[in-house]
């Protein structure tokens, strides 16, 4: 029992909520975040803002541009296929997206993994770089390249039919608008229908995707980089967890709460600037 108090006394947790709230926000705002219980960065710091400052970046390099480049090839591809409604393109397309939306990450990721590593040996089969790391800096970033490629090309087959869909779904259903019939019944050139009456409408529930996607993926993906040993934010929550290391599982909750919000703000600032039709 006595063991018990000193815990909680040690969490804060025999204080009110309200007292522990804006100290906590503080903290994270700050990255004081305490010491992690069994976890150490790569150069042997056990302070959580250390660990989690040391994988941002790796996450970043993996996921976000993972995110990136799915983002555009999808939303491009939607709008295209969107115009062409009904058409065999259109067909085929959603054919392959609707097959690459049901394709978890990590089967794809292992399925690569005995292709392209196993049977073909093009690229490597896990982690950030070679044992041991060129020192080079130039053969370095080659060498971060080669290993971030096959977990780069899972993420983004893995989630680039979802893309393509989605912006499918809204350029069609705002194309059907009345609004939009009466643009074109006034003789005006389909560039500026589509730019001005159907693109800027559908600019901010894709923008929203987008967004929360890039945001998400500072969280990164922690069956993907496990499978791929990668070590970046999904990874460490893997390791966290699998450690029962509450320090660090609080810090990063807090963590993603933290970004959520952010991104929640700067939505707001950009539906205003993209849709004519928000006003505060």
């Amino acid at each position: 029992e006595s063991y018990r108090q000193e815990l909680r006394s040690a969490f804060g947790l025999d204080k009110p909520w309200y007292l522990r709230l804006p100290d906590m926000v503080r903290r994270v705002l700050t990255l004081d975040l305490g010491k992690s219980r069994s976890l150490t960065s790569f150069s042997g710091s056990n302070e959580v803002a250390v660990i989690v400052l040391e994988r941002i970046p790796n996450t970043v390099v993996l996921i976000t541009t993972a995110v990136v480049i799915s983002a555009l090839i999808g939303i491009f591809s939607g709008v295209k296929i969107a115009t062409k409604a009904g058409s065999r393109l259109d067909r085929a397309v959603s054919f392959l997206s609707s097959i690459s939306y049901a394709m978890p990450s990590w089967w794809t990721g292992i399925i690569f993994i005995l292709v392209f590593s196993f049977y073909f040996r093009i690229f490597p089969p896990g982690g950030m770089y070679s044992t041991p790391p060129p020192e080079d800096p130039f053969t370095r970033g080659l060498d971060l390249l080669r290993h971030a490629a096959l977990p780069v090309l899972t993420l983004v087959t893995a989630i680039l039919g979802g893309w393509i869909y989605v912006s499918r779904t809204i350029v069609l259903n705002v194309a059907q608008e009345d609004f939009v019939e009466a643009a074109r019944v006034r003789g005006l050139p389909e560039r500026i229908v589509m730019w001005r009456y159907i693109l800027r409408p559908a600019a901010p529930p894709i923008m929203t995707n987008v967004v929360f996607s890039i945001a998400g993926s500072i969280g990164g993906a922690i069956l993907t980089e496990t499978v791929f040993n990668w070590p970046g934010m999904g990874r460490l929550y893997y390791e966290a967890i699998t450690a029962f290391d509450e320090p660090l599982i609080v810090a990063l909750t807090f963590l993603f709460t933290l970004i959520y919000i952010i991104t929640r703000f700067i939505l707001e600032v950009l539906y205003v600037l993209l849709d004519p039709r928000v006003r505060y």
